[in-house]
């Protein structure tokens, strides 16, 4: 809140020094510092009296103040926006004051894309999470800051790893093939949402320290400002700025933590010794393939394997910023270096980070102007991605090295044929080809490197008119640049990617941009005759999307020769063009409208098809301003709202014309020969020309309330979200088009949710603050139709692939379920609640072998939660502060594929010559055979995660007047609790196999400001 008051802290700061306040000519000397008792920031311009006469100062830059008073006076501490104190000066030299909000005197601007509103006229679904409420820690990536923080927002992180992205779904998923992920606007710059070549992450670029808020618009009638690129919400990201407190000194920031990353669990497997008991039982009950032969290739060691690709790390992260006003010149500079080091061994990523901020006001406050540069460059160290998997099923008997003069020393499984007469495995004998690879071999020889360089930006020209000052012209250039390249090579002499000698090497390139232009007006005019106000914003948007990249890749196809290159390169773009308007209407400061257009025309869809209309509106009633609450003095606000609107769909996967007839060059295994020569084909692509947008229709209704000052607030949402025209890959009939599938219009997609947000102060003073809040939310997906036409016979499209066996599915999406459900059999249990190998129940009533007939297949369960909650509390007590983050997930639910694939007697030998080790699960099911569609895989991952306690002190004048210091501690994922049997829980997409683990970290940080 306290940025908002920015404004009001210049003029009554300049007011103090044109006053010129007279202090006492004698007396005694006084001074303190006076600070915002919510965030502990300082706050320049406080009037301070002497009680009873005209005598005082005001707090510098710095909060700060000196003067010479009276023992016996009292001091009078003032300030718009916050409570009034008085203070008795005594025997007291220093008197530090920290003044409490009266949050009910000013409000809010929230940003709601293209413009502002204040809170209480906002008519949409929107939610604000600013500095101060942010998660705390090592945070090396801008999406951690919101997880938990607000309804109707779900953040799963993808692993792990350094860098590594997450999956942000607002109100659940709209789509099945299409994008589901929000619209980013940084600074007004809407973002290319699409990956980048050699990250793993989109906003991994931006660095968390920059930000200043996050503004999430929920529902139709706000986001359809953004029409089609909006169906699944708008993150509207606002970085930090310079002060425009008027002082021409400069304030220098330093913020830093160091941090211990540690594995909080690995998957439990067999040991050494009991996988060669285990083998040894199994020879001696007669198992299949194990014989006297086979156990001689077991080792004597006792290995680790996730031990050793696991360790251990530190993170440091630091950033400097300098800030302030010159010459009413608002400017922040600001610089970031990130280096965090994965728990998997060997994997990096490196960060360098600029920004520059600069937002000067001319023309005697009619051209406000906007300039945003952000860049950055990362550098990123992958491990193979086969490693963590390796480490699991890698036989524990054996040594990491075995001194082979073939493949580094790594011990490699070789061929059967490869065996000594001692019966032991021929160390330098050829690669067995589908033997799990070394664990340590893969991180130690593979490189696999990248480099990402990006630069967003933007400068923004607001001019208020000077013969008509209720009318603004805006002009926003904004473009998003991105360059990467990255290898992923791997030497001759390494096994896993043996063939004639020959190693892996892999080199691509990738360019992005994205240009932006954005004009348009907004008048705003009081009409105090009527009692209303008129807010009116039009417009007009460009945007252009250019990818192409190049990539050289070692190729074996025929006689080419092994030290040649296959070159491939591409290049798209496409364009979207649109005009939009919106309408904000008051009346008597109780009742709210909205009416948003937006016609949008894209490159992506034929000339038939290419424009689409997205309208919305939405109405707010201003109830605690009518008669009859207005004398009940507990309530502080209270807002009934109803929305609806319809926004679109363009992202449609990497298919950039979906309806164009489209030929690609083949891959070289399908090349023709002729002769000596081998010939490239050209692959026709299938192709809709009557595809079309996906749209989204959204109704919404909410209750905003405040009480007891608004030491209680909150909303309460619910929401039903229909798509249509849905996006799908459905069978078609052979020889219709160039493919048996085709990407079509074809189904209904529905949402349905309730969300409910408290936030509470109980207590607010001078020493002492508390804060909790508290949220949750209740979402429900069901696919409504599927087919061009009704078939009672369709049980869905396949997804969700899982390992074991080529081209098996665990997943459907079916008409009547969630997308994604599960799609497998009835498991049998005996007395004990164990599963019985192979019995299921027969479903369909045919009999005969149930396990072979899909017939007897049942969608079950669903990888997204029925219910998130998010808990977050924060306490102070002078210059102490705590807080604390957790969440909770219910009805979420995993199949656990490590376990189907793996815990198996079967899987312990293959009869190709190599040993696989188990999950200790084994133990339990006693399983011989994989049992892949099995329900008894698809486990109930619902948790509770403490995702941060951090605790701080407040240091100030260290070492100077000037210098205050923060020292913080914190851990994130400090805990989870789970019925879950595989590594976490929280697995993006409902399939574990084999996810990087995330890491349990201990930071240790500290920010100075002078």
């Amino acid at each position: 809140m306290k940025k908002h008051y920015s404004l009001l802290k210049v003029l009554f700061l300049l007011l103090g020094l044109a006053i010129g306040f007279q202090g006492y000519s004698q007396g005694i000397s006084i001074s303190g510092r006076v600070t915002d008792a919510n965030d502990g920031q300082t706050i320049p311009g406080v009037t301070i009296l002497v009680q009873n006469t005209s005598t005082g100062t005001i707090t510098d830059i710095n909060g700060r103040y000196s003067m010479n008073v009276d023992p016996g006076a009292t001091l009078v501490f003032s300030f718009v926006g916050y409570n009034t104190q008085e203070i008795a000066v005594g025997n007291q030299t220093v008197i530090n004051v920290v003044l409490i909000p009266s949050v009910t005197t000013l409000e809010e601007a929230v940003i709601i894309g293209y413009g502002a509103v204040k809170k209480s006229d906002a008519t949409g679904s929107v939610a604000v999470v600013s500095s101060k409420d942010f998660n705390r820690g090592a945070i090396t990536s801008p999406q951690e800051l919101l997880i938990g923080k607000t309804t109707g927002v779900v953040i799963t992180t993808n692993s792990g790893a350094p860098g590594a992205g997450a999956t942000i779904r607002v109100r659940g998923g709209s789509s099945l093939y299409s994008s589901n992920d929000p619209l980013i606007v940084i600074d007004g710059v809407a973002i290319d949402n699409t990956g980048i070549s050699g990250s793993s992450n989109i906003l991994s670029t931006i660095n968390p320290n920059d930000i200043e808020s996050f503004t999430v618009l929920k529902d139709a009638s706000a986001t359809a400002i953004y029409g089609s690129r909006a169906s699944n919400g708008v993150i509207l990201i606002t970085t930090k700025r310079g002060t425009t407190a008027g002082s021409k000194k400069l304030k220098i920031s330093y913020n830093g933590n160091v941090s211990m990353n540690t594995i909080p669990s690995t998957l439990e497997v067999l040991s050494g010794d009991e996988f060669r008991e285990l083998a040894t039982d199994l020879k001696n009950k007669g198992f299949s393939g194990l014989n006297d032969k086979a156990l001689r290739r077991l080792g004597s060691e006792n290995t680790d394997w996730q031990n050793e690709i696991y360790e251990s790390s530190i993170t440091q992260d630091h950033n400097l910023s300098i800030y302030g006003n010159l010459k009413s010149l608002p400017y922040r500079v600001s610089l970031g270096y990130t280096d965090q080091d994965g728990l998997v061994r060997l994997t990096n990523m490196k960060r360098t980070t600029a920004a520059v901020s600069l937002n000067p006001t001319l023309l005697n406050n009619h051209l406000k102007i906007d300039f945003n540069l952000k860049g950055s460059q990362e550098k990123h160290q992958f491990a193979d991605g086969g490693a963590v998997g390796s480490a699991v099923a890698f036989d524990p008997t054996q040594p990491v090295r075995n001194g082979n003069t073939r493949f580094g020393g790594y011990y490699t499984w070789a061929n059967l044929s490869d065996t000594l007469a001692n019966g032991q495995m021929d160390p330098n004998g050829n690669p067995n080809p589908i033997g799990v690879s070394n664990p340590v071999a893969l991180l130690e020889q593979t490189e696999n490197n990248s480099t990402v360089n990006r630069s967003i930006g933007n400068l923004q020209f607001d001019y208020k008119l000077h013969f008509l000052p209720e009318l603004r012209a805006i002009l926003n250039l904004g473009y998003d640049y991105s360059s990467s390249e990255g290898i992923n090579n791997a030497p001759e002499t390494a096994a896993f990617t043996f063939r004639d000698g020959i190693g892996r090497y892999v080199d691509y390139t990738q360019d992005k941009k994205m240009e932006l232009l954005d004009f348009y007006f907004n008048y705003v005019k009081e009409l105090s005759s009527i009692s209303s106000k008129v807010d009116l914003t039009a417009g007009y948007s460009w945007q252009h999307f250019q990818r192409e990249g190049t990539s050289w890749t070692r190729t074996h196809q025929g006689n080419i020769d092994k030290d040649s290159l296959r070159y491939t390169d591409y290049i798209n773009e496409n364009f979207l063009v649109s005009f939009f308007g919106r309408l904000n209407y008051s009346l008597l400061d109780k009742y709210l409208f909205t009416f948003t257009m937006r016609n949008d025309g894209s490159s992506r869809f034929s000339e038939e098809n290419r424009w689409g209309l997205f309208p919305a509106a939405a109405f707010a009633w201003k109830m605690n301003n009518e008669g009859f609450l207005r004398d009940y003095d507990k309530l502080s606000d209270l807002k009934l709202r109803l929305g609806w609107g319809v926004t679109g769909q363009q992202d449609i996967g990497d298919n950039y014309y979906p309806y164009q007839a489209i030929y690609q060059i083949a891959d070289p295994t399908a090349y023709y020969q002729f002769g000596d020569q081998w010939i490239p084909t050209l692959r026709p692509n299938k192709y809709d020309k009557n595809i079309k947008w996906e749209t989204t229709t959204t109704y919404n209704a909410g209750i905003d309330y405040g009480f007891f000052n608004n030491r209680v607030t909150g909303s309460i949402d619910a929401y039903v979200r229909q798509t249509e025209d849905l996006i799908a890959n459905i069978p078609i009939p052979s020889g219709t088009n160039f493919s048996n599938y085709l990407t079509t219009n074809v189904g209904t997609l529905e949402n349905r949710g309730i969300e409910f947000l408290i936030d509470v102060k109980p207590i607010v003073t001078k020493d002492v603050s508390w804060n909790i809040g508290y949220n949750i939310s209740f979402n429900k997906n069901e696919i409504t139709k599927l087919l061009l036409t009704d078939d009672p016979d369709y049980t869905g499209i396949a997804t969700g692939g899982i390992s074991g066996g080529v081209g098996n599915f665990i997943q459907r999406h079916s008409v009547g379920s969630s997308a994604s459900s599960f799609y497998v059999f009835q498991q049998v249990y005996d007395v004990n609640g164990m599963p019985i190998e192979g019995l299921y129940i027969d479903r369909s009533g045919e009999g005969g072998s149930i396990a072979g007939n899909d017939d007897n297949k049942y969608l079950y369960e669903k990888p997204a939660p029925d219910v998130v909650m998010g808990l977050s509390s924060s306490f102070r007590y002078k210059n102490f502060d705590a807080m604390v983050s957790a969440r909770v997930n219910l009805g979420n639910y995993v199949y656990n594929n490590v376990a189907s694939d793996r815990a198996v007697y079967s899987s312990l030998y293959n009869q190709s010559g190599f040993f696989n080790n188990v999950p200790t699960q084994v133990n339990n099911t006693k399983f011989n055979n994989p049992q892949y569609w099995s329900d008894f895989y698809v486990e109930n991952a619902s948790f509770f995660r403490l995702d941060n306690v951090s605790v701080g002190y407040n240091v100030n004048k260290l070492f100077t007047e000037k210098l205050d210091a923060r020292f913080s501690f914190t851990v994130q994922n400090a805990f989870i609790i789970t019925k879950y049997n595989g590594l976490d829980p929280e697995v993006d997409g409902g399939i574990d196999n084999n996810i990087y683990p995330r890491a349990r970290t201990f930071v240790l940080g500290v920010n100075v400001n002078f």
